[in-house]
């Protein structure tokens, strides 16, 4: 059996969470609002849809958790997940180290094909930012 008063603080600790109120999280799960008042006033117990719908909205919340209080609540990742993601950030760090000047550095224009300085001179726009793209998916940025 499940106890339904955990359940409720359990429920309401979610709402909390997530900065709703019960009519805003009602609707975002799909019940009407008066379910989460009664679930929360401890009226009725919740159904196997509404722990579903729950769970379908809200990945963070643990099924055991919410049903249990065992567990924990935001859900954590697993350790391998966050270690990958930290390698990706890496990457992605030491990639834009490579294609973007640093803050203190000014990017130096390469020298322009004499067809485009040409066409350039002869009109009377003000040229105010280039953006050279290379085949390996990098680019450089030079603005005026």
């Amino acid at each position: 059996m499940i106890n339904t008063d955990a359940f409720s603080k359990r429920l309401q600790k979610i709402i909390d969470y997530y900065g709703e109120s019960a009519s805003s999280f009602a609707e975002k799960v799909g019940v009407q609002r008066s379910t989460i008042s009664h679930i929360l006033s401890g009226r009725n117990k919740p159904s196997l849809d509404f722990v579903m719908k729950v769970l379908s909205h809200f990945p963070e919340v643990e099924l055991y958790w919410l049903m249990n209080g065992k567990g924990v609540f935001p859900k954590e990742e697993k350790t391998e997940t966050k270690i990958k993601e930290t390698e990706k950030v890496e990457k992605v760090e030491e990639v834009e180290k490579k294609i973007l000047p640093s803050k203190n550095e000014k990017a130096e224009m390469p020298p322009l094909p004499s067809s485009a300085i040409s066409s350039i001179s002869s009109s009377n726009k003000k040229i105010e930012r280039i953006v050279i793209f290379y085949s390996d998916g990098s680019f450089q940025n030079f603005e005026n």
